[in-house]
């Protein structure tokens, strides 16, 4: 029976791409899911695929850029499923068409990037934070990105954020220490998603060029390393950044 049985597991973001895959590994695993996501009919599409592997599924549209409407979902599952025992801090994006030297780049997208990759974590950690304190169990795994350690141009706010989430991802490791539960994040690299898809080819090449496995990650490749943090296997470590990248960036 894997670790993750019978446990209640909540991932943001999970409609689609890393997120998605996420809630699939760990469904697997023989978790239930609590799904959220803004895109509300990709999610319920998720549940459904959830529900077809024998598990409980419970999708939420929810906006994570809303402080009340996290609550409130965090309230649902509770009632629902219950409270949460493994929360997957996924939700987040790049700048996307909006990318720009720092001197170019807009302060609302700045202030966009640090709300959706790093202000989101730390709500839903808020959330989930006093019932796995109470049970002296629980586990949080940041999505972060291989950007906090490499630096990439023309996303200073995005790799600001997700660099954010490494120090959260420690600190907050260290104060819940003592109630048993650990706390790590992930790196991805370059990830096939749809996002990835929608970007011109020649920046596609370029990842692929610069990444020393010479191909792109695929999204089961970061549910693996989830489920691995998710596990018993990994209940002695916590504090730490898994980078998921081929290579690009070593520790």
């Amino acid at each position: 029976m894997s670790a993750s049985a019978g446990k209640i597991a909540v991932v943001t973001g999970a409609a689609q791409g890393i997120g998605r895959a996420i809630a699939l590994r760990l469904a697997a695993d023989g978790a239930d899911i609590a799904l959220l996501d803004l895109d509300g009919p990709a999610v319920r599409s998720v549940a459904q695929e959830i529900e077809t592997l024998g598990r409980r599924a419970l999708p939420l549209e929810t906006d994570m850029l809303d402080r009340a409407a996290i609550a409130g979902a965090f309230a649902t599952i509770a009632s629902t499923l219950g409270p949460a025992d493994i929360l997957v801090n996924n939700v987040g994006q790049s700048a996307r068409e909006r990318a720009a030297p720092f001197w170019e780049a807009r302060a609302e997208t700045a202030d966009f990037l640090l709300r959706i990759c790093l202000h989101t974590a730390m709500d839903a950690s808020r959330e989930a934070v006093p019932a796995m304190r109470s049970r002296n169990t629980g586990r949080i795994i940041n999505i972060s990105s291989d950007s906090a350690f490499v630096g990439s141009k023309s996303s200073a706010a995005y790799a600001a954020a997700k660099a954010g989430l490494i120090g959260f991802t420690r600190s907050l490791s260290r104060e819940l220490a003592g109630n048993r539960i650990t706390v790590n994040a992930i790196a991805p690299g370059y990830i096939r998603t749809r996002a990835m898809e929608l970007l011109p080819a020649a920046f596609v090449h370029k990842a692929i060029e610069e990444t020393p496995l010479g191909m792109l990650g695929e999204p089961s490749d970061i549910a693996h390393a989830v489920a691995f943090f998710a596990s018993d296997a990994a209940r002695y470590v916590t504090g730490q950044t898994l980078i998921v990248n081929g290579g690009r960036w070593m520790n």
